[in-house]
């Protein structure tokens, strides 16, 4: 939990118990409900003794996982070790919109190309005459820069940030591309091409076999093509196999080992020929995002996507976005993961509404009016609230992100499901609409128990 002292200062987190103890003997309120934060009334900064604590992010094209770790120093009594311990504070997987707003930019170019088409007294195109500033990215793109960018900065006023560590991985799409190792003024391909290759390859056909779908076994990176019959090294001739698969097609061509099974043949070759969609939304906003996280003041630390799953195999962690993120930057010899956070808060963009007053039809045409007021008996949309319902059909105890109506009757969003016609009378506000739905979701357990994690104390306020 995030602790503020009495002036609202970040103090070191503390465990959700020690926070429960504050707030119940009347030494804490509570300043946020998500993040969770209390403010310590007899507590100022000045007579605290603050560590500092880093965010280790780790970048994804579609979900970003961010980490708040701290380091504390060990001696163990049985062998007399000194040990560094890196602790997981607290962990969030931020949820992009970027297919939403790319969705929305297509549908809004359409209806423009279609009223420029029809001749109507709209105006004409003007595509020559437009200029893009430097480091321009696209919404859908710069989205991605600007929530996590502002995730990053929010927990900054909620914990004492020291240092900023961020996963700035790229696939060469290029030298993917191309099939074959570039040297000299072409490129200089670094040792760890291999392993961004295989999990650009993980990544794309989800961690199965191509051919009998099955996970959680050991995959090769299997051709396409063979290679006997012409087949290259290009990514798009790349798939992953298990080795009964791999073993069964020897060097048959596809064509021969899926002739009973035109569906898969077929499916198997749509997948092949995709895009490197995923792939190139990384390289656009890599330097973006590392350029506008030194913006907070702190010092900034860039590690690969190699080291990053080196450590989390080390550790013995399974693969989620929030251990990935807990496992950027560099673990020495004599440094470990000593625990990781439980439960992941999902903080998922929703955007805070639109600025259109109308609905459209599928021809762009204005079909429905919106109402000009947003707020309605004291809320809006995007509020998280808390309901109690004393009795009817809908007695409960609802927490969500609310839909309002004029009519007094609002919809919540809960993490079971959408709760209809809940009365304006029985609803509290618990935090104001900041643009996010948010959920907790129960962290996946570790393959083996992290090293050194008996007997770590949480820190924080005493």
């Amino acid at each position: 939990m995030f602790v503020l002292d009495r002036k609202g200062r970040p103090l070191m987190p503390c465990h959700p118990a020690r926070a429960r103890e504050l707030l119940q003997k009347g030494r804490a309120a509570v300043a946020r409900h998500t993040p969770f934060t209390i403010r310590v009334k007899d507590r100022l900064l000045e007579d605290s003794e603050v560590g500092g604590v880093a965010v280790r992010i780790d970048p994804g094209s579609k979900a970003t996982g961010i980490a708040v770790t701290d380091d504390i120093t060990r001696m163990f009594a049985t062998d007399g070790e000194v040990a560094v311990l890196r602790r997981g504070l607290y962990a969030v997987e931020l949820q992009h919109r970027g297919p939403a707003i790319r969705a929305s930019m297509e549908q809004r170019a359409s209806h423009r190309r279609r009223r420029r088409a029809a001749n109507t007294r709209y105006r004409a195109p003007r595509f020559d005459n437009r200029r893009r500033r430097r480091g321009w990215l696209p919404p859908s793109l710069q989205h991605r820069v600007d929530t996590t960018w502002s995730q990053v900065e929010r927990l900054s006023r909620l914990a004492p940030l020291a240092q900023v560590h961020i996963e700035r991985v790229a696939f060469d799409t290029h030298a993917m591309s191309a099939g074959r190792e570039l040297t000299g003024i072409e490129y200089q391909q670094g040792t760890l091409a291999g392993h961004e290759l295989r999990n650009y390859l993980l990544e794309k056909w989800g961690r199965r076999c191509a051919y009998c779908g099955r996970s959680g076994v050991p995959l090769q990176v299997e051709h396409i093509q063979p290679k006997s019959s012409g087949g290259t090294n290009r990514v798009s001739n790349l798939t992953l196999s298990c080795v009964p698969c791999n073993q069964d097609k020897t060097s048959r061509p596809i064509e021969a080992f899926l002739k009973g099974r035109p569906r898969l043949f077929a499916q198997l070759n749509l997948q092949a020929k995709a895009p490197l969609r995923d792939a190139a939304v990384m390289n656009a906003t890599r330097w973006q995002l590392a350029e506008r996280l030194q913006d907070l003041g702190h010092p900034v630390s860039c590690w690969s996507g190699g080291m990053t799953k080196y450590n989390r195999t080390l550790c013995g962690l399974d693969k989620t976005h929030a251990l990935d993120a807990l496992a950027v930057g560099e673990i020495g010899p004599g440094c470990r993961i000593a625990r990781y956070p439980s439960h992941v808060l999902v903080a998922a963009a929703t955007g805070r509404g639109s600025y259109a007053r109308t609905r459209t039809d599928k021809y762009g045409f204005p079909r429905l009016a919106l109402p000009r007021t947003k707020n309605h008996h004291g809320f809006q949309t995007g509020d998280l609230v808390r309901a109690v319902v004393p009795r009817g059909k809908k007695a409960g105890i609802y927490v969500g992100r609310a839909a309002v109506r004029a009519s007094g009757r609002f919809n919540i969003r809960t993490q079971r499901g959408i709760v209809q016609g809940i009365g304006h009378q029985h609803v509290t506000l618990l935090q104001r609409a900041d643009g996010y739905g948010y959920s907790v979701r129960a962290e996946e357990r570790s393959t083996q128990s992290p090293a050194g994690a008996a007997g770590v104390h949480t820190g924080g306020v005493r």
